[in-house]
């Protein structure tokens, strides 16, 4: 067997050898993140990763894992270098070790990639039967980034979808369906430029579907996309609201000279707010509201008793830890929200990582979860607090804020801090994540953020108003409720992420399949 990231000759038919290097593939990778915000090409998506499974077509073990691993780590290198301006600019490492620790985040998440292409390469189905098993493999890796140690789903493959023909799936299958079938779309490209040339024993021609039924499911499934019904929601009213962006710099958030100052300036923005609700950015009062200056919450209290406001703070104390939470003020009866799913190294400290998470001097860099709460019900609507990351986790997070009958939310409300991260590509990146969100549950988001992507987004995912990067600032917006559940909230609700758990299972299962009707492959 060759070594990890070479391409030979002999049986292994595929691209030239150049293309499967692992200099081309950590090029592909970067192509994969160019498909998503701030400039989307959805389009771009399938036709990077149609290169990788090409290259991985019929390669060893070991050359399938090692290119799997160099395309993740060209596309969530690119993805997430914006985590080295929070290390270095506001943490103060130094610049190598926080380039090296981006580095080593993304080397790591392309793990499962490398695990998955590597077991779809222990017993490869053959002709047309290797498009579902890679299709397979890659929506195995996608889960397992999104549930294994807590989870990191930024930037999933399906996020590229946001907009698009394959955003009509959204509802019925969610943003990892989406991935699979954009997986599946990538597979058949590549069978189309590789799989053709692979030697095929003559007895087992028959059993490989012809490249002709294949573009026939891959149209009847296009055509599907567009007769499939859309619309599973009802309209719940209107509120107007007000979104708050205060724009202060990460460096004087937490400055204690400048405290007076930037909450005078948040005061004055909620009394100038118009809307029937006002909502903060989190932890907009980057103090626990039990030390705040008693005349400054008085303020806040006489402005929220004019219209309610949804307050971006901390909760608890220094026993049982301290929330990050949501609260309002001026609401009819008391209503706290606290974040639930917390971000690894800035919210909660792994086993083991004490020592590199104090070097970056994060206030509240170990803070305690929330626990589960219902929407805030006001103004005829019900809206659900998401903090930051929170709204990655669809699956967990979101869906448990619809699977309450009467009392599901009919808006999410997604109030986040990105000022850690500077004003490129990940304030989009997150935009679009509300996006699928919106799609998903057929709900609109509305987001509140410190220095951008403050918005509205309607239950189709469209981005009705938005307020400029790096600008102060109150976006006013009417937001309108949606009531009802999705075919995915449905099933999701019930099996949670079961089905396509199995899905991936089969698929990687075709080549074990194959092997019991005609006998152990012959490679």
């Amino acid at each position: 067997m060759r070594g990890a990231l070479s391409l030979g000759a002999g049986p292994e038919p595929g691209l030239p050898r150049w293309l499967a290097s692992p200099w081309a593939l950590l090029l592909a990778g970067v192509l994969h993140t160019a498909s998503f915000s701030p400039s989307p090409a959805w389009w771009l998506q399938p036709l990077a990763l149609a290169w990788l499974f090409a290259a991985v077509w019929r390669a060893p073990v070991r050359a399938a894992a090692g290119r799997g691993f160099a395309f993740g780590l060209g596309w969530l290198a690119s993805g997430l270098w914006w985590l080295y301006i929070s290390m270095h600019d506001f943490g103060h490492i130094p610049a190598p070790l926080a380039a090296l620790a981006v580095g080593l985040l993304a080397a790591f998440l392309s793990l499962y990639y490398a695990l998955a292409l590597g077991l779809a390469a222990l017993r490869p189905a053959r002709g047309g039967w290797r498009v579902p098993q890679l299709a397979a493999a890659w929506l195995g890796a996608e889960l397992l980034r999104a549930q294994l140690f807590s989870g990191f789903p930024w930037l999933s493959s399906g996020y590229a979808h946001a907009a698009g023909p394959l955003a009509r799936l959204a509802p019925w299958v969610g943003v990892y369906g989406i991935a699979f079938v954009a997986a599946l779309l990538a597979a058949a490209l590549a069978w189309a430029l590789v799989g053709g040339r692979e030697p095929r024993r003559r007895a087992a021609r028959a059993a490989v579907p012809p490249p002709a039924g294949l573009a026939a499911l891959l149209g009847a499934l296009a055509l599907a996309l567009w007769l499939l019904p859309q619309d599973f929601s009802e309209d719940a009213g209107g509120l107007r609201v007000s979104l708050v962006q205060p724009n202060v710099p990460q460096g004087q958030k937490f400055d204690r000279a400048l405290w007076d100052r930037n909450l005078d300036l948040l005061a004055r923005q909620i009394e100038s707010a118009r809307g029937e609700l006002v909502i903060t950015p989190e932890s907009v009062v980057p103090i626990p509201l039990a030390y705040l200056d008693t005349d400054y919450l008085e303020r806040l209290q006489r402005a929220a008793a004019q219209r309610p406001l949804l307050l971006g703070s901390f909760v608890g104390d220094e026993q049982q830890g301290y929330v990050n939470s949501m609260v309002a003020l001026g609401a009819q009866t008391p209503y706290v929200y606290g974040k639930r799913h917390l971000l690894p190294f800035g919210e909660f400290i792994p086993p083991g990582f004490g020592w590199f998470v104090r070097m970056m001097r994060i206030p509240m860099d170990d803070q305690a979860r929330g626990q589960h709460q219902r929407a805030l019900a006001l103004g005829g609507q019900r809206l659900r607090p998401l903090i930051c990351y929170e709204d990655l986790f669809g699956e967990d997070v979101v869906a448990s804020a619809l699977d309450q009958g009467e009392a599901a939310a009919t808006v999410f409300v997604n109030a986040s801090n990105l000022a850690w991260f500077g004003p490129r590509m990940v304030q989009d990146q997150h935009l679009q994540f509300s996006q699928m969100r919106a799609l998903e549950f057929q709900r609109p988001v509305v987001r509140s953020t410190n220095t951008g992507a403050t918005a509205l987004v309607d239950h189709r995912g469209q981005v009705l108003a938005r307020l400029p990067v790096e600008q102060q600032g109150v976006l006013e917006v009417e937001v309108r409720g949606r009531r009802g559940e999705t075919p995915y909230a449905r099933w999701l609700s019930r099996l949670q992420l079961w089905p396509l758990w199995g899905l991936a299972l089969l698929g990687l299962a075709c080549g074990l399949l194959q092997a019991r009707k005609r006998g152990p492959f012959q490679g």
